[in-house]
């Protein structure tokens, strides 16, 4: 049965209601509502995990962490002082589970960009956090870390660009041979795989873009950009009025660069120190996300009430994190994968990436990767339930 969240929230010890900011507060703190409620059919706190299990993401709340936001029971608790983070009982399908979790916004979100990996080695109460499977294999030696769970099937990264102003451009391919100049963050290593295999020429990329729609717009249709699949799409057709058409797209991993995006990831040793935890928690994690995608509507609503809590520049609709969800689902980017099971992955194509990181950064002195790395040193998969699936 599903809990019905209430929307009142404490911010900060300042009371904040979830679409006007304003209304009753709520006292009790998740430490306290929990001791009252009935442990359900999944004990995490017998199975040895953490009173608060604490992940931090990649970036500020959105649909693409709906499967962790699904986990948050009632009366939930948002820090916007010290932290952008979110606490509440974890629940397992409506069932309390005798933990809480609280859910850390990292990366970008962070003063520091700190990335979830470092974030594991820096904060000792961080249990798990989000890990890009290329991202493990270059902070293999400064930040290692193992994944036991991949919520998407596909990155949701892609290279977008106006169809109107670039009519034969099909692919990322075509932008590479139209030589048309690309905006990206600075640092993206499928950035510098497309560079490395003559995609792109290292002259077409400008590594300026801040996530502002100013330049692109601006550019009229002369210039492609990275973006999400799963949002700017909706973004720059509905919500740029500047803009108001339709943009063309392909994602990475269809362009040949076969990432596996915000892998739920720990450090080494805690595969060993909590594997009755693990056991018990990533099939829990399995099913949020079946729960989230059959039914998105409350969860998204709690990441609205979080983007609001947090009031900084990260602005989210509810009409994207619904495009989200519908399209996720459409183009594959959340899915079973290569098999029936939800959150596992296919060890074959993890090791390509290994392979091409390797390739691409295995010679780097700074970087100092690992450079003997399997799949299987990057990801434990015997902690999957294999009857989850869609």
């Amino acid at each position: 049965m599903r809990i019905t969240r209430t929307r009142g929230v404490v911010v900060a010890g300042v009371a904040i209601s979830s679409l006007a900011l304003a209304g009753c507060a709520t006292e009790a703190t998740p430490a306290e509502e929990t001791t009252e409620m009935t442990i359900g059919s999944i004990d995490l706190a017998a199975a040895g995990c953490p009173a608060d299990i604490k992940i931090a993401t990649d970036w500020f709340p959105e649909a693409e962490h709906g499967h962790l936001y699904e986990l948050v029971g009632e009366n939930p608790t948002f820090e916007a002082a010290s932290e952008y983070s979110v606490t509440g009982p974890l629940m397992a399908s409506g069932e309390y589970t005798g933990v809480d979790i609280t859910i850390v916004s990292g990366g970008s979100a962070r003063p520091d960009f700190l990335q979830p990996d470092g974030m594991l080695y820096a904060e000792d109460d961080i249990f798990a956090g989000y890990v890009g499977s290329d991202e493990a294999v270059v902070h293999s030696s400064t930040y290692p870390t193992v994944g036991v769970f991949a919520p998407l099937e596909k990155d949701p990264q892609m290279i977008m660009w106006d169809p109107e102003t670039l009519p034969d451009v099909e692919t990322i391919a075509d932008l590479g041979e139209a030589d048309v100049p690309v905006r990206v963050f600075p640092g993206g290593y499928y950035i510098d795989y497309f560079v490395s295999t003559g995609v792109f020429t290292a002259e077409q990329i400008d590594s300026t873009y801040d996530g502002a729609p100013d330049v692109f717009v601006g550019a009229g249709g002369t210039i492609a950009q990275q973006g999400f699949a799963s949002a700017e799409p909706y973004i720059y057709e509905n919500e740029i009025a500047a803009w108001g058409k339709p943009i063309a797209f392909e994602l990475i991993n269809d362009a040949g660069y076969p990432k596996y995006p915000a892998v739920v990831s720990v450090k080494p040793d805690t595969i060993t120190e909590y594997a009755d935890c693990l056991t018990a928690f990533v099939p829990v994690l399995q099913q949020a996300a079946i729960d989230y995608y059959a039914d998105p509507v409350e969860t998204n609503a709690l990441i609205l009430d979080a983007v609001a809590a947090y009031n900084t520049f990260w602005i989210y609709s509810a009409e994207v994190a619904e495009y989200s969800v519908a399209t996720q689902l459409e183009i594959g980017l959340a899915g079973n994968g290569h098999d029936d099971i939800i959150g596992n992955i296919d060890p074959e194509r993890l090791q390509s990436l290994i392979d091409i990181a390797t390739e691409l950064y295995g010679d780097d002195e700074a970087k100092a990767i690992v450079t003997d790395l399997t799949a299987a040193d990057m990801f434990d998969d015997s902690f999957i339930d294999p009857s989850i699936g869609f």
